[in-house]
């Protein structure tokens, strides 16, 4: 609720009073239309929507506001802010309430800069989770926001992949990326069996996040293709990949994400040769043919050292089927 003085409208709300450590801070609810007008990200005399266009992600934001607007989801975590003299923020523990000035300066945004900038994008309102710290000094605000951004850990995209399957929360490329990693994870006779770690980086073993970086690459080719096919076609390259560089005692780390990516790379090349000469039933044997002459070109030493460059280490392979003539 508003009320008016002399200097202008005051914002009321219900709030909690908290005590940690040697911090005082308060929680309540406060209407995304009002943090979008109350809320800076930059201590200068400037536009704050200026300051939140200038620092941060608007793309982000965007999809934060399409998110609040479409009405579906939610967004429970707080708002981090610390009030600034302009506020002239204050507690009634009576009746415990606070109430601030509505000003564009109001409020430092210490965490939740995306969120608020999404706020002012968003058509739609809604009732926002909000910590506010009172009286803090310049150096306070700094370390309270290098503590909030450094030490909460992010959630990782190999859990977040894995997650985003169970919701039912994935685009089309995801939803055919993820049915193929779950083939090579769960098929008895997958070249990658017993190597896939669908929700977390595991040592030798092969990950969503580098599963979806090496295959997406190539997906192309496959064009409108199932993904029982797209695996058919995959695992019979990796099996004859496998198969050969160890006739040939070649060192190749498939769960090595560099290694991954750059053999999956040269994959349309080996089937365009694997077609021409074999027709497109592109089984294990045919995939053998072409993969073993190409091996044949390839040194121990140079298959070993995988580097950090994946078109470096592919080269290492594609060299191996430039066709060698003695005229």
């Amino acid at each position: 609720m508003a009320d008016t003085v002399n200097d202008g409208p005051f914002l009321s709300y219900t709030a909690s009073l908290i005590t940690q450590g040697k911090h005082r801070f308060y929680t309540l609810t406060i209407p995304s239309d009002v943090l979008a007008r109350t809320c800076f990200v930059i201590d200068r005399d400037e536009d704050p929507v200026q300051g939140f266009q200038r620092l941060l992600d608007k793309t982000r934001a965007q999809q934060i506001a399409d998110y609040i607007d479409a009405g579906f989801g939610t967004i429970p975590t707080s708002v981090v802010l610390s009030a600034q003299k302009v506020a002239d923020f204050e507690y009634t523990r009576k009746t415990r309430t606070v109430r601030f000035r509505e000003n564009p300066k109001s409020f430092l945004v210490l965490d939740g800069q995306h969120r608020i900038y999404g706020f002012h994008l968003a058509k739609s309102e809604l009732r926002v989770p909000v910590v506010v710290y009172n009286e803090l000094s310049r150096a306070d605000e700094s370390k309270l926001f290098i503590d909030i951004n450094t030490k909460q850990r992010p959630v990782p995209n190999e859990l977040l992949l894995d997650i985003r399957k169970l919701a039912d929360y994935r685009n089309d490329i995801e939803t055919r990326l993820g049915d193929i990693f779950d083939l090579f994870a769960t098929q008895p006779d997958s070249p990658l069996f017993g190597l896939m770690s669908p929700s977390k980086r595991k040592k030798d073993h092969i990950s969503r996040v580098t599963f979806n970086a090496g295959l997406k690459s190539i997906l192309y080719i496959f064009g409108e293709a199932e993904s029982t096919d797209i695996y058919r076609v995959v695992a019979s390259y990796l099996s004859a990949f496998v198969s050969e560089t160890n006739k040939r005692n070649l060192e190749v780390d498939l769960t090595a994400p560099v290694a991954f990516r750059a053999v999956l790379s040269i994959l349309p090349d080996i089937a365009q040769r694997v077609r021409d000469k074999h027709g497109t039933g592109y089984s294990p044997d045919d995939f053998a043919d072409v993969v073993g002459d190409m091996l044949k070109n390839i040194k121990p030493s140079s298959a070993k050292n995988i580097g950090n460059s994946v078109s470096a280490y592919a080269k290492v392979f594609t060299d191996g089927l430039k066709v060698k003539t003695i005229f």
